[in-house]
């Protein structure tokens, strides 16, 4: 019984920049758990290797070239999939940027890029894949916040105000779609070792240390480390779980 409540044998996922970091660790517990994956993303080659490796770890895979912020595009990616895997039981939403600025110094158009990207995003995925879970008879939909969902930051006010949107919006769709038996939840990562954070690293002067301090874990977080909560929220274990905003920070957001 405990197998088979994680069990996503015959399940499709797409995930949005899924080819590295957060989104990469996501689809690999997916595959593992028995899901066939869709990578989504911009860098064809960086995708291209992601397939290969969930490839060689004996997962079925494909790999998509889209902007996802834009609408034909992504009605494309859910067609694709659709056709090439059969169907689409999960979606998780994981494509995002950061530009990082105070306020005062952020331009409108860098505002625009990190909204769409980060939230305008979700809602074009998520609408877009709503039918195929509907006729399915339910689906799982992750999105994918921050710990700046709850606190702020001098730093990041087009990135948090995008965080902040996901959460909200995941509940909104919890509230929409529950009588279609779809779940949608948030995830909240803490301070995690990717691509990302390392530039943030370079820029942000101690970051690195105020960041340990703070942690209970005492250690940056893994990519690897979202395996497992993609696979509860993706399965039949979480069938009662919807509208949370779960983070995954080693402790970093408990602490006052």
């Amino acid at each position: 019984m405990a197998t088979s409540l994680f069990d996503l044998s015959g399940r499709v996922a797409i995930v949005t920049g899924g080819n590295g970091g957060i989104g990469l660790g996501m689809a690999s517990g997916l595959a593992e758990a028995g899901a066939a994956i869709a990578i989504v993303g911009r860098n064809e080659a960086k995708s291209a290797a992601a397939v290969t490796g969930l490839e060689q770890r004996g997962a079925k895979a494909i790999s998509v070239a889209a902007d996802v912020t834009d609408k034909s595009a992504v009605a494309a990616v859910v067609e694709r999939v659709g056709r090439e895997l059969g169907r689409i039981d999960i979606l998780v939403n994981n494509a995002g940027i950061n530009i990082r600025k105070p306020p005062q110094m952020l331009d409108i158009e860098e505002w625009d890029s990190v909204i769409k990207t980060n939230l305008t995003s979700a809602f074009l995925c998520s609408q877009a894949v709503y039918p195929a879970m509907k006729a399915a008879r339910g689906g799982k939909i992750i999105n994918i916040g921050s710990m700046m969902s709850i606190f702020g930051a001098s730093f990041a006010p087009a990135y948090a105000a995008s965080k902040g949107g996901i959460v909200q919006f995941t509940r909104s769709c919890a509230c929409a779609w529950a009588a279609d038996n779809i779940q949608a939840n948030a995830v909240l990562p803490g301070w995690i070792d990717t691509d990302l954070t390392r530039r943030a690293r370079q820029e942000i002067d101690g970051l690195h240390d105020r960041v340990l301090a703070r942690t209970p874990a005492a250690r940056w977080g893994a990519s690897a480390d979202f395996a497992g909560i993609a696979v509860f929220l993706a399965s039949p274990a979480s069938d009662f779980v919807t509208g949370t905003a779960i983070p995954v920070d080693g402790g970093f957001s408990i602490m006052g």
